[in-house]
């Protein structure tokens, strides 16, 4: 028992530590790439926090910081709840699927934008599901979590297009409105969010399976 839980310290750890360093990266580049053009380094900073996958790679790191660290907090609490850290899992594999699917053959970054991407992309995606899978108790799950899984991609799809509005900037090129119109970006979103359904869906099953094998 004293192994296994040390193991499991040892990869929380490490998995944390990766996911930090994964957005230290991406916000090292993009600051440093305003910095050599003289723009806004908070425009910087609010760019950076304007990708969906910014935002669940955090989500990701705080969750396996949270469950690193053991001194109790309200925080800590809220982001242990096995319907919270596996609201977590779902966005988080979204995001590798997406990347996949939708977004790496438009380009292929090198040296480290690569690092950055594939941490964020591949290696966080992969890590936090096995810490889902192994770390996070089963058997809580019930089909009522998804409608409040499904408040943060909404909010975030409403934020974007606010902001491509207004900046006439979009995070990602499947719901750019100045290129695409908004018919067709809201059938991509649309798409998305089935994708996402379609991944809470098959979270709780295997938690109601993995539940019921223990």
């Amino acid at each position: 028992m004293v192994n296994h839980s040390a193991a499991r310290r040892r990869f929380v750890a490490v998995a944390a530590i990766l996911g930090w360093a994964g957005l230290s990266i991406q916000l090292y580049l993009i600051l440093y790439s305003r910095w050599t053009l003289e723009a806004s380094l908070l425009g910087g900073l609010i760019s950076f926090f304007s990708y969906f996958t910014v935002l669940s790679n955090t989500l990701v790191a705080t969750v396996l910081t949270c469950e690193l660290t053991s001194r109790e907090s309200a925080a800590r609490r809220w982001f242990l709840q096995p319907w919270v850290s596996s609201a977590v899992a779902v966005s988080i594999a979204v995001v590798g699927l997406a990347y996949s699917v939708l977004l790496r053959h438009l380009w292929h970054p090198e040296g480290w934008q690569f690092l950055a991407d594939e941490l964020m992309h591949d290696v966080m995606p992969l890590l936090f599901l096995v810490y889902w899978w192994c770390c996070v108790p089963k058997g809580t799950l019930r089909l009522r979590h998804i409608g409040l899984w499904v408040i943060y991609p909404l909010v975030y799809f409403a934020y974007s297009l606010f902001r491509g509005h207004v900046l006439a900037v979009y995070p990602y090129p499947f719901i750019d409105v100045e290129k695409l119109g908004y018919p067709q970006v809201l059938v991509n979103a649309g798409g998305l969010l089935a994708g996402f359904v379609v991944i809470a869906l098959l979270v709780i099953g295997l938690d109601r399976w993995r539940a019921g094998r223990s």
